[in-house]
């Protein structure tokens, strides 16, 4: 079996956002409304051909206190009224106030991102990675957003990744 390579990336400041404006008929939409059930969905129909796999056994109490956990927001994006991908935002401080210490900045790590199969390679990703940076940064008190992604995730992920002006900050192997 090959190893599995971990990609770490991140960006420091909004103006390293290498945005793509066309959105190609994408639309993009918060669910404002916590449903751990959609997000389950969203999970398998986004990330089964990538081996996201880590989360599908988890019972309905933990992804319910997972998508109703108050840092965690979702957007799905939607082509001619279909489902065509999502990303999440966890949102967490740097410090923690329940022990006293002061949260002088946060973090937005995009915790899923990713297209729907059928909608690969319609020119959606760039855009759809620009409103994910761009919602990020709009959270008051952000200082750095992050992903992680590795070698089984799509080939085009990375290098969407990067152009958009995400730099590696660190790479594992397992």
């Amino acid at each position: 079996m090959d190893k599995v390579i971990t990609y770490y990336l991140e960006m420091n400041r909004f103006e390293e956002l290498k945005e793509v404006p066309a959105s190609n008929g994408l639309s993009v939409a918060e669910a404002e409304i916590d449903n751990f059930r959609f997000n389950k969905f969203l999970y398998q129909y986004v990330g089964e051909p990538w081996q996201w796999v880590d989360k599908l056994g988890l019972s309905d109490e933990t992804w319910q206190k997972y998508a109703e956990n108050p840092g965690l927001r979702t957007w799905v994006a939607y082509f001619k009224g279909s489902i065509a991908g999502y990303f999440e935002l966890s949102i967490v401080g740097r410090g923690d106030a329940s022990k006293g210490q002061c949260v002088e900045s946060l973090d937005v790590e995009i915790m899923y991102f990713g297209l729907a199969a059928e909608f690969i390679g319609k020119g959606f990703g760039g855009y759809l990675l620009s409103r994910a940076v761009q919602e990020a940064w709009g959270i008051p008190g952000v200082k750095r957003v992050w992903l992680h992604t590795c070698s089984l995730d799509h080939p085009s992920a990375l290098k969407n990744y990067e152009a958009r002006g995400f730099r590696r900050y660190k790479q594992e192997e397992s």
